[in-house]
Protein backbone atom coordinates (compact mmCIF):
# COMPACT_ATOMS: atom_id res chain seq x y z
CA UNK A 1 0.00 0.00 0.00
CA UNK A 2 1.44 3.55 -0.75
CA UNK A 3 0.93 6.23 1.40
CA UNK A 4 -2.05 7.98 -1.54
CA UNK A 5 -3.79 4.62 -1.59
CA UNK A 6 -5.27 5.28 2.06
CA UNK A 7 -6.50 2.52 3.85
CA UNK A 8 -7.98 -0.56 3.11
CA UNK A 9 -8.39 -1.44 6.79
CA UNK A 10 -10.94 -0.36 8.89
CA UNK A 11 -9.83 2.67 11.20
CA UNK A 12 -8.38 1.94 14.96
CA UNK A 13 -8.01 4.56 17.44
CA UNK A 14 -4.58 4.93 19.71
CA UNK A 15 -5.21 6.51 22.91
CA UNK A 16 -5.34 9.88 24.02
CA UNK A 17 -2.32 10.44 25.76
CA UNK A 18 -3.47 13.37 27.35
CA UNK A 19 -1.49 12.91 30.87
CA UNK A 20 1.72 13.24 29.05
CA UNK A 21 2.79 17.23 29.16
CA UNK A 22 3.77 17.01 25.18
CA UNK A 23 -0.09 17.18 24.89
CA UNK A 24 -0.22 20.93 26.48
CA UNK A 25 3.00 21.69 24.68
CA UNK A 26 1.96 24.55 22.21
CA UNK A 27 4.96 24.45 19.86
CA UNK A 28 4.96 20.43 19.56
CA UNK A 29 0.81 20.80 18.96
CA UNK A 30 0.72 23.83 16.37
CA UNK A 31 3.10 21.31 14.74
CA UNK A 32 1.17 18.68 14.46
CA UNK A 33 -1.55 20.67 13.35
CA UNK A 34 0.40 22.21 10.50
CA UNK A 35 1.28 18.51 9.58
CA UNK A 36 -2.35 17.47 9.38
CA UNK A 37 -3.61 20.62 7.56
CA UNK A 38 -1.20 20.38 5.17
CA UNK A 39 -2.50 17.10 4.39
CA UNK A 40 -5.95 17.60 4.25
CA UNK A 41 -5.09 20.25 2.31
CA UNK A 42 -4.09 17.98 -0.32
CA UNK A 43 -7.35 16.01 0.19
CA UNK A 44 -10.33 18.46 0.99
CA UNK A 45 -12.09 15.01 1.14
CA UNK A 46 -14.18 16.13 3.86
CA UNK A 47 -15.18 20.06 2.31
CA UNK A 48 -18.42 19.40 3.22
CA UNK A 49 -19.26 18.66 6.43
CA UNK A 50 -18.46 20.87 8.60
CA UNK A 51 -17.31 24.14 9.47
CA UNK A 52 -13.99 23.15 10.23
CA UNK A 53 -12.33 22.28 6.71
CA UNK A 54 -13.79 25.60 4.79
CA UNK A 55 -12.52 27.56 7.57
CA UNK A 56 -9.05 25.43 6.89
CA UNK A 57 -9.04 26.06 3.37
CA UNK A 58 -10.14 29.48 3.19
CA UNK A 59 -7.23 30.48 5.18
CA UNK A 60 -4.77 27.98 2.87
CA UNK A 61 -6.33 29.43 -0.29
CA UNK A 62 -6.10 33.59 0.99
CA UNK A 63 -2.09 32.86 1.65
CA UNK A 64 0.13 34.08 -1.23
CA UNK A 65 1.32 30.41 -1.86
CA UNK A 66 -1.71 28.91 -1.23
CA UNK A 67 0.01 26.78 1.26
CA UNK A 68 -0.76 25.70 4.57
CA UNK A 69 2.93 27.05 5.77
CA UNK A 70 1.70 30.70 4.94
CA UNK A 71 -1.06 30.67 7.55
CA UNK A 72 -0.61 32.06 11.05
CA UNK A 73 -0.81 29.92 13.90
CA UNK A 74 -3.30 32.33 15.45
CA UNK A 75 -5.81 31.56 12.60
CA UNK A 76 -5.55 27.97 13.60
CA UNK A 77 -8.23 29.29 16.16
CA UNK A 78 -10.79 29.54 13.74
CA UNK A 79 -10.52 25.75 12.86
CA UNK A 80 -10.80 24.31 15.96
CA UNK A 81 -13.65 26.52 16.90
CA UNK A 82 -15.59 24.87 14.04
CA UNK A 83 -14.86 21.43 15.43
CA UNK A 84 -17.90 20.02 17.62
CA UNK A 85 -16.01 16.37 17.83
CA UNK A 86 -19.11 14.68 15.77
CA UNK A 87 -16.44 12.50 14.81
CA UNK A 88 -17.50 11.76 10.98
CA UNK A 89 -14.66 13.10 9.62
CA UNK A 90 -12.94 10.13 11.26
CA UNK A 91 -14.77 7.41 10.81
CA UNK A 92 -16.35 8.00 7.58
CA UNK A 93 -14.33 10.33 5.19
CA UNK A 94 -10.74 10.33 6.15
CA UNK A 95 -8.70 7.43 4.24
CA UNK A 96 -5.77 8.41 6.13
CA UNK A 97 -6.59 7.27 9.80
CA UNK A 98 -4.77 4.75 11.53
CA UNK A 99 -2.79 2.30 10.88
CA UNK A 100 -2.10 4.85 7.66
CA UNK A 101 1.48 5.78 7.98
CA UNK A 102 0.00 9.17 7.66
CA UNK A 103 -1.60 8.63 11.23
CA UNK A 104 -4.93 11.30 10.92
CA UNK A 105 -7.14 11.70 14.02
CA UNK A 106 -8.53 14.71 13.23
CA UNK A 107 -11.27 14.84 15.84
CA UNK A 108 -8.83 14.21 18.50
CA UNK A 109 -6.15 16.72 17.16
CA UNK A 110 -8.83 19.52 17.21
CA UNK A 111 -9.78 18.11 21.07
CA UNK A 112 -6.44 18.34 22.03
CA UNK A 113 -6.36 22.19 20.67
CA UNK A 114 -9.43 22.49 22.84
CA UNK A 115 -7.26 21.21 25.98
CA UNK A 116 -4.94 23.73 25.07
CA UNK A 117 -6.96 26.22 25.15
CA UNK A 118 -9.07 25.32 28.04
CA UNK A 119 -5.38 24.60 30.07
CA UNK A 120 -4.21 27.92 28.96
CA UNK A 121 -7.39 29.88 30.15
CA UNK A 122 -8.26 31.36 27.13
CA UNK A 123 -12.30 29.30 27.45
CA UNK A 124 -15.32 31.78 28.29
CA UNK A 125 -17.13 32.00 31.40
CA UNK A 126 -20.68 31.20 29.01
CA UNK A 127 -18.57 28.34 27.71
CA UNK A 128 -18.09 27.19 30.81
CA UNK A 129 -21.08 27.66 31.97
CA UNK A 130 -22.96 25.98 29.26
CA UNK A 131 -20.72 22.79 29.49
CA UNK A 132 -22.00 22.77 33.26
CA UNK A 133 -25.04 20.44 32.44
CA UNK A 134 -25.15 18.73 36.29
CA UNK A 135 -25.34 22.79 37.88
CA UNK A 136 -27.64 24.11 35.47
CA UNK A 137 -30.14 21.05 35.95
CA UNK A 138 -30.50 22.18 39.50
CA UNK A 139 -33.44 24.12 37.69
CA UNK A 140 -35.35 20.78 37.24
CA UNK A 141 -37.66 18.94 39.42
CA UNK A 142 -38.84 22.46 41.22
CA UNK A 143 -42.72 22.99 39.84
CA UNK A 144 -42.55 26.70 40.72
CA UNK A 145 -38.73 26.84 39.62
CA UNK A 146 -38.82 25.27 36.28
CA UNK A 147 -42.19 27.39 35.58
CA UNK A 148 -40.69 30.55 36.49
CA UNK A 149 -37.35 30.18 33.79
CA UNK A 150 -39.12 27.93 31.10
CA UNK A 151 -41.91 31.13 30.91
CA UNK A 152 -38.89 33.93 31.53
CA UNK A 153 -36.53 31.80 28.47
CA UNK A 154 -39.50 32.18 26.45
CA UNK A 155 -39.96 35.80 25.68
CA UNK A 156 -38.36 38.09 23.24
CA UNK A 157 -36.80 40.27 26.03
CA UNK A 158 -35.37 37.65 27.98
CA UNK A 159 -33.66 35.95 25.35
CA UNK A 160 -32.46 38.96 24.11
CA UNK A 161 -30.72 39.30 27.00
CA UNK A 162 -29.14 35.67 26.90
CA UNK A 163 -27.94 36.23 23.73
CA UNK A 164 -26.10 39.84 25.40
CA UNK A 165 -25.11 38.15 28.31
CA UNK A 166 -24.23 34.72 27.37
CA UNK A 167 -24.10 34.89 23.88
CA UNK A 168 -26.65 32.29 23.35
CA UNK A 169 -28.23 33.18 20.07
CA UNK A 170 -31.76 34.32 20.47
CA UNK A 171 -33.22 32.31 17.55
CA UNK A 172 -31.63 29.33 18.68
CA UNK A 173 -34.16 26.77 20.44
CA UNK A 174 -32.81 25.52 23.78
CA UNK A 175 -34.52 23.21 25.67
CA UNK A 176 -37.24 23.59 28.87
CA UNK A 177 -36.50 22.12 32.27
CA UNK A 178 -39.63 19.42 33.39
CA UNK A 179 -41.25 19.97 36.58
CA UNK A 180 -40.03 16.49 37.97
CA UNK A 181 -37.06 14.97 36.88
CA UNK A 182 -36.41 11.48 35.67
CA UNK A 183 -35.41 9.83 39.11
CA UNK A 184 -38.60 11.75 40.69
CA UNK A 185 -41.03 9.41 38.60
CA UNK A 186 -39.44 6.42 37.21
CA UNK A 187 -39.30 3.31 39.71
CA UNK A 188 -37.29 0.64 39.75
CA UNK A 189 -39.44 -3.25 37.79
CA UNK A 190 -40.19 -5.84 40.02
CA UNK A 191 -40.42 -7.84 36.11
CA UNK A 192 -39.26 -11.14 37.01
CA UNK A 193 -36.12 -12.63 35.96
CA UNK A 194 -35.58 -12.83 32.22
CA UNK A 195 -33.00 -15.48 30.43
CA UNK A 196 -30.52 -14.18 28.70
CA UNK A 197 -30.50 -14.32 24.93
CA UNK A 198 -27.53 -15.49 22.93
CA UNK A 199 -26.08 -12.14 22.54
CA UNK A 200 -28.07 -9.90 24.96
CA UNK A 201 -27.75 -9.69 28.52
CA UNK A 202 -31.88 -10.45 30.20
CA UNK A 203 -31.62 -7.33 32.29
CA UNK A 204 -30.94 -3.93 31.75
CA UNK A 205 -29.53 -0.62 33.92
CA UNK A 206 -30.40 2.92 32.47
CA UNK A 207 -27.97 5.63 32.56
CA UNK A 208 -30.93 8.29 32.10
CA UNK A 209 -28.27 11.22 30.65
CA UNK A 210 -28.84 14.60 31.91
CA UNK A 211 -31.49 15.60 28.92
CA UNK A 212 -33.21 12.72 29.72
CA UNK A 213 -32.82 13.29 33.71
CA UNK A 214 -33.77 17.40 33.51
CA UNK A 215 -35.00 18.27 30.15
CA UNK A 216 -37.61 15.50 28.80
CA UNK A 217 -37.71 12.53 31.63
CA UNK A 218 -40.91 11.69 29.17
CA UNK A 219 -38.42 9.42 26.90
CA UNK A 220 -36.77 7.40 29.70
CA UNK A 221 -40.82 7.19 30.67
CA UNK A 222 -40.79 5.12 27.26
CA UNK A 223 -37.92 3.39 27.24
CA UNK A 224 -39.34 1.92 30.71
CA UNK A 225 -42.38 1.34 29.12
CA UNK A 226 -40.89 -0.36 26.15
CA UNK A 227 -38.72 -2.64 28.99
CA UNK A 228 -41.61 -3.37 30.64
CA UNK A 229 -43.89 -4.70 27.24
CA UNK A 230 -40.96 -6.89 26.93
CA UNK A 231 -40.37 -8.15 30.70
CA UNK A 232 -37.07 -7.30 30.94
CA UNK A 233 -35.92 -6.22 34.88
CA UNK A 234 -34.26 -2.98 34.67
CA UNK A 235 -32.66 -0.86 37.57
CA UNK A 236 -31.60 2.59 37.72
CA UNK A 237 -27.98 4.51 37.95
CA UNK A 238 -28.24 5.73 41.14
CA UNK A 239 -26.89 9.50 41.55
CA UNK A 240 -24.95 9.57 37.96
CA UNK A 241 -22.99 12.59 36.92
CA UNK A 242 -22.76 14.41 33.64
CA UNK A 243 -21.01 11.41 31.27
CA UNK A 244 -18.64 14.25 30.48
CA UNK A 245 -19.35 15.13 26.95
CA UNK A 246 -20.03 18.84 27.17
CA UNK A 247 -16.60 19.40 29.03
CA UNK A 248 -14.72 17.04 26.73
CA UNK A 249 -16.16 19.34 23.78
CA UNK A 250 -14.73 22.43 25.86
CA UNK A 251 -11.37 20.63 26.49
CA UNK A 252 -12.15 20.32 30.22
CA UNK A 253 -10.16 16.91 30.50
CA UNK A 254 -10.03 17.10 34.48
CA UNK A 255 -13.74 17.76 34.75
CA UNK A 256 -14.20 14.81 32.33
CA UNK A 257 -11.86 12.74 34.26
CA UNK A 258 -13.95 13.71 38.03
CA UNK A 259 -17.34 12.81 36.37
CA UNK A 260 -15.65 9.40 35.48
CA UNK A 261 -14.85 8.79 39.15
CA UNK A 262 -18.42 9.28 39.74
CA UNK A 263 -19.71 6.78 37.38
CA UNK A 264 -17.33 4.39 36.50
CA UNK A 265 -17.63 2.72 39.92
CA UNK A 266 -21.19 2.44 39.88
CA UNK A 267 -21.90 1.41 36.56
CA UNK A 268 -18.45 -0.97 36.13
CA UNK A 269 -20.49 -2.57 39.19
CA UNK A 270 -23.88 -3.30 37.26
CA UNK A 271 -21.60 -4.23 34.32
CA UNK A 272 -19.75 -7.26 36.01
CA UNK A 273 -23.43 -8.27 37.44
CA UNK A 274 -24.45 -8.81 34.03
CA UNK A 275 -26.46 -5.64 33.02
CA UNK A 276 -26.75 -4.22 29.63
CA UNK A 277 -26.38 -0.56 30.43
CA UNK A 278 -28.34 1.59 27.75
CA UNK A 279 -28.37 5.36 27.66
CA UNK A 280 -30.85 7.20 25.11
CA UNK A 281 -28.96 9.76 24.13
CA UNK A 282 -25.93 8.66 21.95
CA UNK A 283 -23.64 11.08 22.51
CA UNK A 284 -23.18 9.32 25.77
CA UNK A 285 -23.05 5.88 24.97
CA UNK A 286 -20.13 7.16 23.03
CA UNK A 287 -18.97 9.02 25.73
CA UNK A 288 -18.50 5.26 27.84
CA UNK A 289 -17.82 3.05 24.65
CA UNK A 290 -15.44 5.32 23.12
CA UNK A 291 -13.59 8.35 24.61
CA UNK A 292 -13.10 7.29 27.74
CA UNK A 293 -11.62 3.75 27.24
CA UNK A 294 -9.21 6.04 25.14
CA UNK A 295 -8.52 8.02 27.87
CA UNK A 296 -8.41 5.96 30.53
CA UNK A 297 -6.81 2.44 28.42
CA UNK A 298 -5.65 0.82 31.61
CA UNK A 299 -8.80 1.31 33.71
CA UNK A 300 -10.09 -2.09 33.92
CA UNK A 301 -13.25 -0.83 35.11
CA UNK A 302 -13.53 1.67 32.32
CA UNK A 303 -13.29 -1.16 30.14
CA UNK A 304 -15.94 -2.94 31.66
CA UNK A 305 -18.61 -0.33 31.05
CA UNK A 306 -17.38 -0.02 27.51
CA UNK A 307 -18.29 -4.20 26.89
CA UNK A 308 -21.45 -3.66 29.03
CA UNK A 309 -22.66 -0.31 26.95
CA UNK A 310 -25.57 -0.29 24.46
CA UNK A 311 -27.69 2.04 22.63
CA UNK A 312 -31.13 0.98 23.58
CA UNK A 313 -32.24 0.12 19.88
CA UNK A 314 -28.70 -1.75 19.53
CA UNK A 315 -30.02 -3.62 22.50
CA UNK A 316 -33.70 -4.14 20.81
CA UNK A 317 -32.18 -5.65 17.85
CA UNK A 318 -30.08 -7.68 19.23
CA UNK A 319 -33.03 -9.33 21.63
CA UNK A 320 -35.27 -9.38 18.20
CA UNK A 321 -32.31 -12.00 16.87
CA UNK A 322 -32.49 -13.82 19.92
CA UNK A 323 -36.07 -14.15 19.16
CA UNK A 324 -36.54 -12.41 22.78
CA UNK A 325 -38.66 -8.87 21.27
CA UNK A 326 -42.39 -8.49 21.39
CA UNK A 327 -43.43 -8.13 18.01
CA UNK A 328 -46.60 -7.76 19.18
CA UNK A 329 -47.20 -3.89 17.87
CA UNK A 330 -50.48 -2.56 18.25
CA UNK A 331 -50.77 0.72 16.11
CA UNK A 332 -48.88 1.53 12.54
CA UNK A 333 -46.92 4.97 12.23
CA UNK A 334 -47.25 5.98 8.66
CA UNK A 335 -44.14 7.07 7.35
CA UNK A 336 -41.03 8.14 9.89
CA UNK A 337 -38.12 10.36 8.66
CA UNK A 338 -35.54 9.24 10.81
CA UNK A 339 -32.12 11.29 11.08
CA UNK A 340 -29.42 9.00 12.38
CA UNK A 341 -27.57 11.49 14.17
CA UNK A 342 -23.36 11.79 14.14
CA UNK A 343 -22.80 10.32 17.28
CA UNK A 344 -24.71 7.10 16.70
CA UNK A 345 -23.22 6.72 13.29
CA UNK A 346 -19.52 6.91 14.67
CA UNK A 347 -20.65 4.10 17.00
CA UNK A 348 -20.14 1.31 14.20
CA UNK A 349 -23.49 -0.46 15.49
CA UNK A 350 -25.32 0.31 11.76
CA UNK A 351 -29.00 1.61 11.12
CA UNK A 352 -30.31 -0.15 14.68
CA UNK A 353 -33.59 2.32 15.35
CA UNK A 354 -34.33 2.05 11.73
CA UNK A 355 -34.91 -1.86 12.07
CA UNK A 356 -36.26 -1.24 15.00
CA UNK A 357 -39.07 1.00 13.38
CA UNK A 358 -39.55 -1.17 10.65
CA UNK A 359 -40.83 -4.01 12.48
CA UNK A 360 -43.86 -2.12 13.02
CA UNK A 361 -46.06 -3.30 10.51
CA UNK A 362 -47.32 0.02 8.09
CA UNK A 363 -44.09 1.61 8.82
CA UNK A 364 -42.10 3.27 6.55
CA UNK A 365 -38.99 4.98 7.30
CA UNK A 366 -36.53 7.28 5.78
CA UNK A 367 -33.53 7.42 6.64
CA UNK A 368 -31.62 10.81 6.65
CA UNK A 369 -27.53 10.31 7.12
CA UNK A 370 -25.94 13.17 7.39
CA UNK A 371 -25.42 16.13 9.99
CA UNK A 372 -28.01 18.07 11.27
CA UNK A 373 -25.77 20.96 12.39
CA UNK A 374 -26.45 20.95 16.09
CA UNK A 375 -23.92 19.61 18.32
CA UNK A 376 -24.32 19.85 22.12
CA UNK A 377 -23.95 23.70 23.11
CA UNK A 378 -22.26 24.38 19.75
CA UNK A 379 -25.63 25.26 17.54
CA UNK A 380 -26.90 27.30 19.95
CA UNK A 381 -23.82 29.73 20.19
CA UNK A 382 -24.18 33.27 18.73
CA UNK A 383 -21.16 32.85 16.80
CA UNK A 384 -22.27 29.34 15.73
CA UNK A 385 -25.69 29.22 14.87
CA UNK A 386 -26.02 30.95 11.63
CA UNK A 387 -23.24 27.99 10.53
CA UNK A 388 -25.44 25.49 12.77
CA UNK A 389 -28.54 26.23 10.68
CA UNK A 390 -26.81 26.01 7.17
CA UNK A 391 -25.19 22.67 7.50
CA UNK A 392 -28.52 21.44 8.83
CA UNK A 393 -30.14 22.83 6.02
CA UNK A 394 -30.40 19.66 3.44
CA UNK A 395 -31.01 17.16 6.57
CA UNK A 396 -34.11 19.68 6.84
CA UNK A 397 -35.39 19.20 3.38
CA UNK A 398 -34.90 15.63 3.58
CA UNK A 399 -36.69 15.21 6.59
CA UNK A 400 -39.48 16.65 4.79
CA UNK A 401 -39.60 14.32 1.79
CA UNK A 402 -42.50 12.05 1.01
CA UNK A 403 -44.71 14.11 3.66
CA UNK A 404 -43.85 11.91 6.76
CA UNK A 405 -46.22 11.45 9.88
CA UNK A 406 -43.34 11.97 12.21
CA UNK A 407 -39.96 13.19 12.61
CA UNK A 408 -37.63 11.01 14.61
CA UNK A 409 -33.86 11.40 15.87
CA UNK A 410 -31.62 9.21 18.51
CA UNK A 411 -29.77 13.13 19.45
CA UNK A 412 -33.54 14.80 20.85
CA UNK A 413 -31.50 17.72 20.74
CA UNK A 414 -30.92 17.34 16.60
CA UNK A 415 -34.81 16.64 16.40
CA UNK A 416 -35.29 19.94 17.98
CA UNK A 417 -32.69 21.07 15.61
CA UNK A 418 -34.15 20.11 12.70
CA UNK A 419 -38.17 20.66 13.31
CA UNK A 420 -37.01 24.23 13.96
CA UNK A 421 -34.95 24.47 10.23
CA UNK A 422 -38.17 22.79 8.57
CA UNK A 423 -39.99 25.40 9.94
CA UNK A 424 -37.61 28.11 9.30
CA UNK A 425 -37.70 26.74 5.80
CA UNK A 426 -41.27 27.18 5.66
CA UNK A 427 -42.27 22.99 5.12
CA UNK A 428 -44.80 21.55 6.31
CA UNK A 429 -45.41 21.07 10.63
CA UNK A 430 -44.27 17.74 11.08
CA UNK A 431 -44.89 15.76 14.51
CA UNK A 432 -41.49 15.10 16.50
CA UNK A 433 -40.72 12.54 18.25
CA UNK A 434 -37.85 10.56 19.55
CA UNK A 435 -37.58 6.85 18.22
CA UNK A 436 -38.21 5.38 21.75
CA UNK A 437 -41.09 7.16 22.11
CA UNK A 438 -42.53 5.70 18.66
CA UNK A 439 -41.59 2.33 19.68
CA UNK A 440 -43.80 2.98 22.88
CA UNK A 441 -46.97 4.01 20.94
CA UNK A 442 -46.58 1.31 18.18
CA UNK A 443 -46.48 -1.03 21.23
CA UNK A 444 -50.07 0.75 22.37
CA UNK A 445 -48.21 2.10 25.92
Amino acid sequence: MTLREGNLEAPTRHPLDWTNPDFYNTEKLEAEMERVFDLCHGCRRCVNLCGSFPALFDLVDATEDGEVAGVAKADYQQVVDQCYLCDVCYMTKCPYTPPHPWNIDFPHLMLRAKAVHFKEGKSSLRDKFLSSTDALGHFAGIPIVTQAVNALNSTGVARLAMEGALGVDKKAWIPEYASKTFPQIAKASAAHAVKDGQRTPGKVAIYATCYINYNEPGIGQDLIKILNHNQIPYALVDKEACCGMPKLELGDLESVKANKEINIPKLSKLAREGYAIVTPIPSCTLMFKQELPLMFPEDADVQAVKEAMWDPFEYFIARSKDGLLNQDFKEELGHVSYHLACHSRVQNVGQKTAEALKLIPGTEVNVVERCSGHSGTWGVKKEFHTMAMKIGRPVFRSMAEESPNYISSDCQLAGHHIAQGMDELGLPKVAMAHPLTLMAKAYGL
